[in-house]
């Protein structure tokens, strides 16, 4: 499987004139790729890769208009070209159904007001200098905080400039799966707001909230930056404070997602969690926690680390009552208002509703998945 590894680079005021440079002539190579697809789709003329890559790369190049584009190493236009490509391809193989999971809109050209930039190099536009200093064609070498060491050699690097005007190196690598020693416990998982999750094993995870602890000093900071003028230099400095406090935000809470996933998958050989509608609660009035709380992030780093450590992550029916079954009888108890946090069941049990129905989700889930594998398992604990 194949996974990144990203690490700070710090270039040289030179260096980063050559990138700004990289990302300006990348940037016009994928527009002018959309552009001849765009043309030759509504003039009814097949236009192959080959052809695209001709026209808005080696042909650009002996033009008045674009000979600038020789001043930037050709990988890099090359690999803007393939991006205009596949972004193209996706759209159209997700009108026709091809493509999988939700349907891609048509694609979009790039902005020079963008603020994230970002170009990628295959193996022959870099290289790992025995310095540890990383080498881009007509950049240079480029001072890297390796924070650990890569597992083996990367097949391709994308420098990327974020909004904070912070520079990184993402590396491609391969990486064998490496199987964690199996364990008999398997582990039902209730995501919330008021508190992150409930595991069935009765462990909480308090949500952090990162957003709203930091929300005074965003505040304060959006406020700066709308009374500077617009197009003034001041006004780009409180822009890229106001990105460096959403950087904060964003690296604090993806930090403590890993941690904490890594911790799930390390101590069980099976995770169970709903299928959350994140995109629909998100346009509800709790979106501003449902975005805070990063449901999505969350259970894409479960899935990932199940793959790449021999773990299993099963997502059970979105609609599935998780909150409405006596985890002790079965019954189902009719629905109840969020504000409801515990119930006593009919048959004498008292529940927590969280812990409930997480103990649900891991009953359900194993049902399911057993079921799957051709054995017949009883909904009932």
């Amino acid at each position: 499987m194949q996974l990144r590894y990203n690490f700070r680079v710090y270039p040289t005021p030179g260096q980063r004139a050559a990138l700004a440079r990289t990302f300006g002539c990348a940037r016009v190579v994928y527009n002018d790729a959309l552009r001849a697809r765009q043309d030759a789709y509504a003039a009814g003329e097949k236009l192959s890769d080959t052809d695209v890559q001709r026209r808005v790369v080696s042909e650009a190049k002996r033009t008045e208009q674009r000979a600038w584009l020789s001043k930037v190493a050709s990988v890099a236009l090359v690999q803007a070209c393939q991006d205009a490509r596949m972004a193209y391809r996706n759209w159209f193989d997700s009108m026709s159904g091809k493509r999988s999971g939700r349907k891609v809109g048509r694609p979009k050209f790039r902005s020079r007001k963008d603020n994230r930039q970002a170009v990628r190099f295959t193996r022959n536009g870099f290289s790992i200098k025995p310095n540890g200093k990383l080498y881009a064609a007509k950049i240079g070498e480029l001072n890297i905080r390796w924070s650990r060491e890569l597992p083996s050699a990367p097949s391709s690097v994308t420098l990327i400039k974020d909004a904070a005007s912070r520079y990184f190196a993402s590396f491609v690598v391969d990486v064998d799966q490496e199987p964690l020693p199996t364990t008999g416990t398997e582990v039902g998982i209730d995501l919330g707001l008021a508190t992150f999750a409930v595991l069935s094993d009765g462990k909480t995870i308090a949500s952090p909230k990162f957003l709203r602890s930091a929300e005074r000093k965003l505040r304060k900071a959006q406020h700066a930056l709308s009374r500077k003028d617009k197009g003034s230099k001041n006004r780009a400095k409180a822009r890229v404070r106001v990105a460096k406090a959403h950087a904060k935000v964003c690296d604090a809470r993806t930090d403590w997602a890993h941690k904490h996933s890594t911790a799930i998958i390390r101590d069980n050989q099976a995770v169970y969690v709903e299928d959350l509608c994140v995109s629909g609660l998100g346009r509800t009035r709790l979106a501003k926690s449902v975005h805070d709380a990063a449901w999505g992030t969350f259970l894409r780093m479960l899935e990932n680390k199940a793959q790449r450590y021999g773990r299993v992550v099963h997502r059970i029916d979105r609609f599935y009552p998780s909150s409405q079954i006596c985890s002790e009888c079965g019954r189902v108890d009719g629905k109840k208002p969020l504000s409801v946090r515990d119930w006593t069941c009919p048959c004498g049990a008292h529940h927590d509703r969280d812990l409930n129905a997480a103990k649900n989700i891991l009953t359900a889930g194993r049902a399911e998945r057993l079921n799957a594998c051709g054995e017949t398992v009883s909904l009932s604990a």
